[in-house]
């Protein structure tokens, strides 16, 4: 059966609240690094890949990446791509060390915002196995196209306080993650308000917030440009209907990594965390990991 651990690592020398889930039966098992979206935590639906991937042989790390959730790091609700791709680093290190983990079968798996730092931490590790990304968003310039100018315009006055404010270690200036067109939010497209508060379970309170600096660093990322340097099998869960970038942007990464395989989902960014789709996706994200984390793959016998 499988059996989730809570644990913890330490990035920059704070906390990570961390879950490390196992198979059943001894190792060491292939195992994967969970990284999830824009502000989202652990307990927005990250336990259905844990088990589902757990059931499929396979153990997972997921965490909180630090000022988020249940991890430290002050001010709180602080998003930085610089950080948080340090804290990949960190949950990899840390299942390097896990005794009945196969420190030679490890592999990435990111959603959302999430794709970024998988895209752009496998583009510097050639020794990690596989990565799998699914609804992508690996060009936040575009994204931040999609919505629109005038919600881009309404985010300069806060990103501009907010700047001052850390500069002179002033309380810092929030806005919300996501709301209504019209609002001051990072993500205001239609129906994203609706389908981030489904990946809420009930009884979980979701801290709709972001310090306004978090603005600058997502209008300079664009990871899609990396897929090229990426030497991994890379699986690329396109959601068709993607209504925060332009999904052909996610087609194109697979198009050019090396060994990039797309798979196409008439979904948009929210369907694909919830039933029947889920399921669907799960299946085909387990049959490419359990292919390449094969240990007769790694030994460069099959290939994915």
């Amino acid at each position: 059966m499988p059996h989730t651990e809570r644990t913890s690592f330490t990035s920059g020398g704070q906390r990570c609240a961390a879950w490390l889930t196992r198979p059943g039966g001894d190792g060491p098992h292939p195992a994967v690094v969970l990284v999830h979206g824009f502000g989202a935590t652990h307990d927005m639906r990250l336990a259905q890949y844990e088990q589902a991937f757990a059931a499929g042989g396979l153990a997972t790390l997921s965490f909180d990446f630090r000022h988020l959730g249940e991890s430290e790091g002050e001010p709180r609700q602080l998003v930085s791509i610089r950080r948080q791709l340090a804290d990949i680093e960190a949950a990899l290190d840390f299942l390097r060390h896990v005794p009945d983990v196969d420190a030679d079968r490890l592999a990435l798996w990111g959603t959302s915002l999430g794709a970024t730092h998988v895209m752009l931490t496998a583009a510097k590790h050639p020794e990690l196995v596989a990565a799998v990304v699914q609804c992508p968003v690996v060009d936040t310039r575009n994204a931040a196209r999609s919505s629109g100018l005038r919600a881009v315009a309404r985010l300069i006055g806060p990103v501009a306080d907010d700047l001052v404010r850390a500069a002179f270690r002033f309380p810092r200036r929030y806005i919300g993650i996501v709301d209504e067109p019209g609002r001051t939010a990072v993500v205001t497209v239609p129906g994203a308000k609706e389908g981030w508060h489904s990946m809420v379970p009930p009884g979980i309170a979701f801290d709709n917030r972001v310090t306004a600096a978090t603005g600058v660093e997502l209008a300079v990322r664009n990871a899609a440009r990396k897929a090229a340097l990426i030497r991994m099998p890379l699986l690329v869960c396109v959601s068709d209907q993607e209504t925060l970038m332009d999904p052909r942007i996610a087609a194109g990464v697979a198009r050019r990594a090396p060994r990039g395989i797309a798979i196409h989902y008439p979904a948009d960014h929210f369907a694909v965390y919830h039933p029947p789709l889920v399921d669907r996706i799960i299946g085909d994200q387990l049959a490419f990991l359990g292919r390449c984390l094969a240990p007769a793959t790694v030994d460069g016998v099959n290939g994915a």
